[in-house]
């Protein structure tokens, strides 16, 4: 068997910067193990695989894999191949495309702004409000995981929180971005002690322009060492704002700059609506460039 793959890097409009992304097209006839094992040969923080849609409606169903498991949601998977799709299936559009996939957290509604000089532009709609996803893990715990003093753990109104919106995240405040830059898991098992196994780390923005939050994320128990850009952290992260933030009813755009202690700078774009009842909407946007393709032999 003979699969086209096209590798992206995504939240980016320059190559080798981002979070790269393997995108696999046709890959309908691939069982789980094959997907895994694929998955694993890329070794990139996720792979997705792209399949016939189970409506005709929609763009098309995909499967996520880290290298170790299946997600089932993904934020930089999901601006990835709806860029990819875009290019593959509709270049010559003269308008913005709206793309549905179809990810086992549900289905997810992409708007695509091809570029075919640069990087194109997708935003999605987050399928799943995040919530609490559990008992939220003490600042000395989290000190402790991070090689970090407990002094260091949150600031403002922020402390540490478990959110979901589709994928659980432990969510670490610290100080400032000096701390950030000295974070370190001192362990790679934190489901135990933290209450899941990715671990999004951040910081208020000091004096940027382009973006309000600093962060980082580990998730070594999943294969991922350190993220570039983490999408579904971002949509989670949206219920921390939601908490720990006095914002006024309405939408506003509160981007997160991640991936700058790996050198590979990523800008994730977070829109948030709020109301009386609390988070109401998410919006998770970004560029895309692809930097290769090529044929995968199964």
């Amino acid at each position: 068997m003979q699969l086209s793959y096209a590798t992206y890097d995504v939240f980016t409009d320059t190559r080798f910067a981002g979070n790269p992304l393997a995108v696999v097209f046709d890959a309908d006839d691939l069982s789980d193990a094959q997907m895994q094992t694929i998955a694993r040969e890329f070794n990139l923080s996720e792979t997705i695989f792209v399949r016939a849609p189970d409506y005709a409606q929609h763009e098309a169903s995909v499967r996520i894999f880290t290298p170790t498991k299946e997600l089932p949601f993904a934020g930089h998977p999901t601006i990835g191949c709806a860029i990819a799709l875009a290019e593959r299936r509709h270049a010559n559009a003269t308008a913005d495309l709206i793309l549905v996939l179809e990810e086992r957290v549900g289905p997810v509604r992409c708007g695509v702004k091809l570029d075919p000089d640069g990087a194109s532009f997708a935003e999605f709609t987050a399928p799943k409000l995040s919530a609490p996803a559990g008992a939220d893990p003490t600042p000395e715990a989290c000190a402790a995981a991070l090689g970090l003093a407990a002094a260091e753990i949150g600031f403002g109104r922020h402390t540490p929180s478990l959110f979901s919106a589709g994928v659980p995240f432990v969510m670490i405040p610290v100080a400032d971005t000096g701390t950030l830059g000295r974070a370190k898991l001192t362990s790679s098992e934190t489901s135990e002690a933290l209450g899941a196994t990715e671990v999004f780390v951040y910081t208020r923005a000091e004096r940027a322009a382009d973006h309000a939050f600093r962060a980082r994320m580990f998730a070594p128990e999943i294969g991922i060492v350190e993220d570039p850009a983490t999408g579904g952290a971002a949509a989670a992260f949206a219920g921390v704002l939601a908490r720990f933030e006095d914002l006024p009813d309405g939408w506003h755009t509160l981007p997160i700059l991640q991936g700058v202690e790996m050198g590979r700078p990523s800008l994730i774009g977070l829109e948030v609506e709020i109301a009386r009842t609390g988070l109401t909407g998410v919006r998770i946007a970004g560029k895309a460039v692809k930097v290769s393709e090529g044929v995968l032999f199964c």
